[in-house]
């Protein structure tokens, strides 16, 4: 969850302690988020600069102009100044294993978005090549998935096929990095914008909030995944019987904290 102000020409991306599940934000804050988030979108736009534009002008707070010490207190580590771009109406989820709502589309017509898959495959099964199952960006309400043909109604052909081979060549360029540290991805969502007639990648890049990490010593296909992202949250949420409308059950201390923790066993 970030918060967007106006700083002169240009957007200050703050990210926030909020968290967000079935698009319906919890009363409860995860103490620190907003900063491992801020963190791992510096990182990410560092090694992916090469293949697509992005939004970054500093994660500096000493650089960012009209900010007072104590706004540079509250801010460090949380803060982004960003170029402002038009984005584009959609939400570019590239997906490399069948998880999450894809799995239960896979179950019941065996397609993603209308892009038929093999046969037989089974629950976090990788994919033969990652694939682009786009989604709306609803205002309020649910985001929807949507043939990749909307795109190119609205976007235009060439300009819908350059954004899907930059969102997957960004996946794939970052898979093979975190594929050495022993970690997977399972699937993200990017978000781009228009600059100056230039896409552009904007908002958080490969954070627990936009992706599936999962462990690969852990990894096994055929049933859901031990992960590094807040799928436990969902889970947790889900069990409630909760009807995925506001409000949402209270979120427990240990979902809160705990899982701040890194896992030393893995």
């Amino acid at each position: 969850m970030r918060d967007l102000y106006e700083l002169g020409p240009h957007l200050l991306l703050v990210a926030s302690d909020r968290i967000s599940a079935f698009d319906v934000v919890l009363g409860e804050r995860v103490p620190g988020k907003g900063v491992v988030l801020t963190a791992l979108t510096d990182f990410w736009l560092d090694r992916i600069a090469h293949l697509v534009r992005n939004q970054r002008i500093t994660t500096r707070v000493a650089e960012m102009p009209g900010l007072t010490p104590e706004d540079q207190r509250r801010l460090r580590g949380r803060a982004m100044l960003c170029h402002r771009a038009k984005p584009y109406p959609f939400e570019f989820v590239v997906r490399g294993y069948l998880s999450g709502s894809g799995w239960i589309d896979y179950q019941r017509n065996g397609a993603i978005c209308g892009i038929a898959l093999p046969k037989g495959l089974v629950e976090s099964a990788a994919l033969p090549e990652p694939i682009l199952t786009p989604t709306t960006k609803a205002e309020s309400g649910h985001d929807e998935p949507v043939p990749f043909e909307d795109l190119t109604r609205e976007l235009g052909r060439e300009r819908a096929e350059n954004l899907r081979r930059l969102a997957i060549s960004v996946f794939q360029t970052a898979s093979a990095i975190a594929a050495k540290g022993g970690i997977l991805i399972a699937d993200t969502k990017f978000e781009f914008g228009e600059l100056a007639g230039e896409p552009m990648l904007i908002d958080e890049v490969l954070t627990p909030d936009s992706s599936r990490f999962w462990p690969a010593k852990a990894y096994e296909p055929g049933r859901s995944q031990l992960s590094f992202d807040k799928q436990f949250v969902r889970d947790h949420l889900l069990s409630t019987g909760w009807a995925k409308r506001p409000p949402a059950p209270p979120l427990p201390r240990s979902h809160r904290e705990d899982r701040r923790e890194v896992r030393r066993d893995l």
